[in-house]
């Protein structure tokens, strides 16, 4: 990618935004926000409680991310956002309609076992199932990749740069 962009990474709990993301920002030369830290605490409270959160209670948590990743239109950067349905990308999008969506993708046990590995994260795997029930993946008129969680870190955030580099500008 010849322009700074801002990329989200995106996908359900577990498939390693937080781990992806940095190891792209670095790749690309760019800060990485974590998107976790923009979550109000009553929110992490009540994942923690085992409880999805509504889309009442993700609106104030997009805005913010939006609002990150208008700030770093035209220079470029990374934030991890589970941003799993078509309405909070486009809530994220009309923040920062220049951002591109790095959508991690993997089989569900593969995900369930990485998040059973965690530690001290606030996300229960039992969080998973209504994860998947909620996503809608990348559509066509959406300006991002997809990109498969098997393997190392490394090899993921290689596949990662060369698929955004084949996105184009």
């Amino acid at each position: 990618m010849s322009t700074p962009h801002v990329v989200v990474v995106m996908g359900v709990a577990g498939t390693g935004k937080t781990t992806i993301g940095p190891l792209l920002a670095a790749g690309l030369g760019v800060p990485y926000a974590e998107g976790d830290d923009f979550h109000p605490a009553a929110n992490i409270a009540k994942m923690s409680a085992g409880t999805p959160l509504e889309d009442s209670d993700r609106w104030p948590w997009l805005d913010a991310i939006g609002q990150w990743a208008h700030g770093r239109a035209g220079l470029g950067g990374v934030v991890s956002s589970s941003a799993l349905k078509r309405a909070y990308r486009d809530r994220l999008r009309a923040e920062a309609p220049g951002a591109v969506f790095l959508h991690l993708t993997g089989d569900r046990a593969l995900i369930e076992a990485r998040m059973a590995e965690r530690k001290g994260h606030f996300m229960p795997t039992a969080l998973l199932d209504s994860q998947f029930a909620t996503l809608q993946p990348l559509q066509e008129d959406e300006a991002g990749v997809s990109v498969d969680v098997s393997g190392t870190p490394e090899e993921i955030t290689q596949r990662a740069v060369a698929a955004l580099r084949r996105l184009g500008n």
